[in-house]
């Protein structure tokens, strides 16, 4: 979805989100365990880790928990075989959508996106279905009152960043795949706040939803995928106008 569609789907989803911690600690365990397994339990060599420690940090998610994810990826602790998928699939209105999910059970995931795809008109595609659609990208998301323009800018840039965009509301920051760490580091030595820092699948065209109903679905279809046990991220190149969704409230 785009930048600032992004933006507003996170604050809308602040609240389900809070309610759903039990899955969010699932889910931060399970990339944690994974992160460790694949570069190693010290997270000042394995940047992976590193993002996900912080990100768990940020959800508060008790240290020992944090530990015992780390201790199950360097085979400290027996754990489950944890494997990283991607779907691929068509929302109402043509809206391409990619579920990334990171699961101990690839049947119970399949089972439970395909089932949410059906069930709010949608369908899943073949896999490189939207490889034309997407970029996958470093993204970060910066609240507007965090900082100035002109020094995150410096920042950012100076840390590898290709681009600063300002949304109003925001800052989003982007870069290359090969730069994710480089950047976050850069932000974080600088002392600015990043709300959303994730490798996104970002949109090159968005789908114009101008009908409300249909609006609606896409944005039921999204609120279902986030709550499949195991889904990690949901991105979809739609661009709603906030008049659409105000008139199918009326």
């Amino acid at each position: 979805m785009s930048g600032h569609s992004k933006w507003a789907t996170t604050k809308r989803h602040k609240a389900a989100v809070d309610a759903k911690r039990g899955k969010i600690f699932a889910v931060l365990s399970k990339e944690l365990t994974l992160a460790a397994r694949q570069g190693g339990g010290d997270p000042e060599f394995n940047p992976r880790l590193r993002t996900w420690i912080s990100k768990a940090k940020g959800a508060n998610m008790p240290a020992d928990n944090i530990e015992r994810a780390i201790q199950k990826g360097t085979g400290e602790l027996p754990g489950e075989t944890i494997e990283e998928l991607t779907y691929e699939g068509y929302g109402p209105g043509g809206v391409g959508v990619i579920v990334e999910v990171t699961t101990d059970n690839k049947n119970r995931s399949a089972s439970g996106v395909r089932s949410t795809f059906t069930k709010h008109g949608g369908n899943l595609a073949q896999s490189g279905a939207l490889a034309h659609t997407f970029q996958r990208r470093g993204q970060f998301l910066i609240a507007q009152e965090a900082t100035a323009e002109d020094p995150l800018m410096e920042v950012a840039l100076e840390g590898g960043a290709e681009d600063v965009l300002n949304h109003g509301d925001h800052f989003e920051v982007l870069c290359a795949l090969a730069d994710f760490d480089k950047v976050s580091q850069a932000l974080e030595q600088a002392g600015i706040p990043v709300e959303s820092a994730e490798l996104a699948y970002l949109p090159h065209t968005l789908v114009p939803l101008t009908d409300p109903d249909q609006a609606q679905q896409v944005l039921r279809l999204i609120d279902a995928l986030e709550e499949v046990e195991d889904v990690k991220n949901v991105f979809a190149n739609y661009d709603i106008e906030e008049t659409v969704l105000s008139g199918s409230e009326g």
